[in-house]
């Protein structure tokens, strides 16, 4: 078997040929290089060059040789780039988890922006609901994941990446829409509500719970997905609670009303496993930095 050494000292006399050369471009002396030769062609099992006092040749064995050593040398070049690509964070895979709503403010920016400074990173996306994330993070299926709390704070870590206002989404005929002025609690008593479901849509479930806690609503559907109470909205079948960027969404035959008392901001935060050693996540973690919230109503 013969080393990276003997590929690169025979690479040198063969593109040099001359022995003298090659020994002055890798800094060494011509004794140790004419070894390293010799002991390539042993190991190959042919001659790859003709030398004498006068000249250096390349056999046709050497000469097809020659083009297979430089390949090898160039592929241990490259390897070698990559891992230190990958251990900067440059390089590699990042299984990323988003629920619909995370991908209107957050999720486009921050791909934009990792195809512009990480372009030799892979991104894999699963689309979940926060629940199905945290266990995927847990379970090592996901690196990393945009969702809502709560979160088991023995194993992960989270930052809140985005803040917005809550605001009602109501059938663009409704009553509440025509009211002209940011809507109440107590608007919404015997109105009949769309709400979320207490498992898999945990955190908009208790923001509704506490938001309309003495309006006495009366609550018809209980769903997952923020897309859903909205065309559910817009087919007439109740009102809704929804986080302001939902306006982005686009549905028709709805209106977005502010509310009035001010309740808790809608958080979205990326979540990740505190034991992951994916140098990819820490390089896309200083990408997401904090906003500000913005005004009541923004997009």
């Amino acid at each position: 078997m013969f080393s990276l050494d003997q590929l690169s000292a025979f690479v040198a006399v063969a593109e040099e040929l001359h022995f003298g050369r090659a020994a002055e471009r890798l800094n060494m002396t011509q004794p140790p290089l004419s070894r390293q030769v010799q002991k390539l062609e042993r190991a190959v099992g042919v001659r790859l060059l003709e030398r004498d006092n006068r000249r250096v040749v390349l056999t046709e064995a050497g000469r097809a040789f020659l083009t297979e050593a430089r390949r090898v040398l160039a592929l241990v070049e490259t390897a070698g780039d990559l891992a230190r690509r990958v251990d900067q964070g440059a390089a590699g895979t990042l299984r990323l988890g988003f629920t619909a709503t995370s991908a209107i403010r957050t999720l486009g920016p921050l791909l934009r922006r990792m195809s512009e400074e990480l372009p030799g990173v892979d991104v894999i996306l699963h689309e979940r609901v926060t629940p199905a994330q945290i266990d995927g993070l847990i379970r090592g299926e996901l690196d990393l994941g945009l969702g809502r709390p709560p979160f088991d704070t023995q194993v992960l870590d989270s930052r809140i990446v985005f803040r917005e206002p809550l605001c009602a989404v109501v059938p663009s005929n409704h009553r509440l829409g025509a009211l002209g002025r940011p809507l109440t609690p107590a608007d919404f008593a015997d109105e009949q509500v769309i709400s979320y479901s207490p498992t898999q849509a945990r955190y908009f479930h208790e923001l509704t719970v506490r938001f309309l806690a003495d309006a006495h609503p009366r609550i018809e559907q209980r769903v997952q997905q923020i897309l859903t109470v909205i065309l559910l909205v817009a087919a007439g079948r109740g009102v809704a609670l929804v986080p302001a960027s939902a306006r982005s969404l686009g549905v028709e035959g709805v209106t977005f009303c502010e509310v009035g008392v001010p309740g808790e901001p809608v958080e979205l935060h990326a979540i990740w496993n505190r034991d992951s050693t994916n140098p990819v996540l820490h390089r896309v973690l200083t990408m997401l930095d904090p906003t500000t919230p913005p005004k009541a109503g923004s997009v």
